[in-house]
């Protein structure tokens, strides 16, 4: 099978939004009881983001570099995060309804940028129509195949306990066990295809894509290749990406998914620029954090670009932070230059890379909900000098196709310097990455292998200067402690 990806999603810049928590807009009306904005977040409270607030923020977001936006959901539900979807054919009446989206849809597109929704397929939620049909109604609702129900107290009269009390069951079976999130059985041919119809409709609607919301619950292969070919019957471009926490060969051979959230680029970046600074008592997705040294960062790097086709490689998204777990700044210890070192190889790194609302401006967050605050506007409160940093690590990758596109090839580590060199070779430029993660200043000695011939003189793109290769050695320049240098041909 030729394994195809998506184009633009080999080029893309994205940002993760989570819609109650980054723009507010006048033209939307809000309920009265919301929580100020800039107060802390809470499990159950709204701020009342909205998306006409953010298409009145693509501005920002096209000069920042973003090429295309993933929404965390937007469907009508009672939790500010909507992973309790009520309806899948509604936009939330709080970010403004399906108007609303149909004007961003529009104003994004028009500015070159891509809209993924977050798919919720394996629960929905209480108030879903079916659902709640249940509740009500028992062993006598139609929709009982719909859901995984106690068959035996349904015979016994009962009803499904949506609300218990501590300790009491609920007679079906849900996300976690969180009552709230009733398991959808998509064993039933009437809930698959409502889903695919779902699926197709919103694509046709105009976005650009689906992140799937913990896709490996539904354990079904064949699911999902038919949900593929939906989305990519109603537009071949669309993005299918899943949420999968670990290695994902089962979903990535070309005839489910497209890529997954590449949480092991993750926790990587994490062991690596974070080093001892890494705050080793959180555990994102129940998966240990630890330091890496940068021969085992090396290490997992190259294991990593094993896993998958080339194709997919260039698909996944790379993301330092998301709404699952404590902000990049904050597991490190608040070290700024660890995440701007992270930030410049996740640019110069096969795949697209994921911007987490407001890690561009220094925002932190201990574990949710504290990591999904909202978004500051008062640009005082900005972290100005990491902002550039980011604009211009973005427009690096925008203007060398190498780093998108390009072969990887590691060069060298230096365990005592805490360094890490790569190139990325295109047909028409070769790149060459060093980051220093040291404390101390780096005299450049790295092998050029396959780069550039000796005699070369190369030119430092990041940080200006020189280099030149001497006996197949990059050297003749000193890198300061915590910084980078991306050396291209003088």
């Amino acid at each position: 099978m030729d394994i195809i990806t998506p184009e633009w999603a080999k080029d893309a810049v994205f940002y993760q939004i989570f819609p109650d928590r980054f723009a507010r807009s006048e033209r939307v009306p809000k309920p009265a009881n919301l929580e100020t904005w800039d107060s802390p977040p809470t499990n159950y409270g709204f701020k009342g983001g909205d998306l006409l607030g953010v298409t009145e923020r693509l501005g920002y977001l096209q000069e920042l570099g973003i090429t295309a936006i993933y929404f965390n959901p937007i469907f009508q539900s009672t939790a500010n995060h909507r992973y309790h979807t009520h309806d899948y054919y509604r936009v939330d009446p709080i970010l403004g309804g399906n108007e609303a989206f149909r004007e961003l849809l529009d104003a994004a597109h028009a500015r070159g940028i891509r809209v993924v929704l977050d798919g919720v397929f394996n629960h929905a939620s209480r108030g879903f129509y079916q659902f709640n049909h249940a509740l009500e109604n028992g062993a006598a609702s139609p929709y009982l195949d719909w859901f995984h129900f106690d068959e035996k107290l349904l015979r016994a009269g009962e009803r499904p306990n949506g609300y218990p009390k501590q300790g009491a069951g609920l007679g079906y079976r849900a996300w976690w066990g969180l009552p709230a999130l009733p398991k959808l059985n998509t064993e039933t041919e009437a809930v698959r295809q409502f889903i695919f119809d779902v699926a197709r409709y919103w694509i046709e609607f105009g976005a650009d894509g689906w992140r799937l919301d913990v896709p490996s619950e539904i354990d079904d292969d064949e699911f999902w290749r038919q949900f593929r070919r939906v989305v990519k019957g109603a537009n071949p471009e669309a993005y299918i990406v899943g949420e999968i926490w670990f290695e994902a060969q089962r979903w990535l051979q070309g005839d489910q998914f497209d890529a997954v959230m590449n949480y092991i680029f993750n926790r990587a970046c994490l062991g690596f620029f974070g080093g001892e600074r890494l705050d080793t008592k959180q555990h994102p997705g129940g998966y240990d954090l630890r330091p890496l040294s940068a021969a085992q960062f090396a290490d997992t790097i190259d294991h990593l670009l094993a896993l998958y086709d080339w194709q997919m490689t260039l698909a996944q998204l790379n993301l330092l932070s998301s709404h699952d777990e404590p902000r990049f700044l904050t597991l490190v210890g608040k070290e700024k230059d660890a995440l701007k070192l992270a930030a410049l190889f996740q640019m110069a790194f096969p795949g697209a890379p994921c911007i987490y609302y407001g890690d561009e401006i220094g925002m932190e967050g201990r574990h949710d909900p504290d990591c999904r605050r909202a978004f500051p506007w008062d640009e005082s409160r900005w972290d100005h000098d990491l902002l550039d940093f980011f604009r211009r690590a973005i427009r690096l990758r925008r203007d060398h196709p190498t780093l998108r596109r390009g072969r990887y090839l590691r060069l060298h580590t230096d365990g005592q310097h805490s360094v890490y060199a790569f190139a990325r070779q295109g047909d028409e430029e070769t790149l060459v990455i060093v980051l220093n993660n040291g404390q101390s200043s780096y005299e450049l000695d790295v092998p050029a292998r396959d780069t550039f011939a000796t005699g070369a003189t190369l030119h430092d793109l990041w940080a200006g200067g020189q280099a030149r290769v001497i006996a197949g050695r990059i050297t003749g320049a000193t890198l300061p402690p915590r910084s980078g240098m991306v050396l291209a041909l003088d």
